[in-house]
């Protein structure tokens, strides 16, 4: 004989049992959807502090915030490349508005695109002024909320 093991437990446990197996759901879903569990770091400018997930993957950075649809303002994502050099981004596939900050190898902010929109009609390619090794993409106005700018020190953990 089978018996249901949800029809033993009290409905005090289900209810509180929910929130954590939706939480570990979601997250599985994530890891398999994006082909792994996403690394994160604590990224700090000016004593302004977010957490951004790590694209180190050429997958993942060819991915990027894609498809999101929305960004809180204490998050981003960090991309890690492998040598310093002038890293073009656009906003292909993007459904918010980002700013987009390059670093170089010396933890220096070597330029800033503020409340870079979504593409429209076309696709603008946005390269760097200077060669990063970085590139941090964060809700579109935290630069200027936090005024941040070129020559700032970022701490990376």
């Amino acid at each position: 004989m089978r018996t249901n093991v949800n029809s033993k437990l009290p409905g005090i446990i289900k209810f509180a049992l929910f929130p954590a197996a939706l939480t570990l759901s979601l997250s599985c879903l994530n890891a398999f959807a994006f082909g792994q569990a996403a690394a994160f770091s604590k990224i700090c400018i000016k004593k302004n502090c977010i957490t951004a997930e790590i694209a180190s993957s050429g997958e993942a950075r060819a991915r990027g915030l894609m498809f999101r649809e929305s960004l809180a303002p204490d998050s981003g994502m960090l991309f890690v490349f492998d040598k310093e050099d002038y890293y073009n981004f656009w906003m292909m596939n993007m459904r918010i508005s980002i700013d987009i900050i390059w670093i170089d190898a010396n933890n220096k902010i070597v330029d800033i695109k503020t409340d870079v929109p979504p593409c429209g009609e076309s696709c603008e390619s946005l390269k760097p002024r200077l060669p990063a090794s970085y590139v941090l993409e964060t809700a579109a106005g935290f630069t200027r909320a936090n005024g941040i700018s070129i020559g700032d020190a970022v701490s990376i953990n």
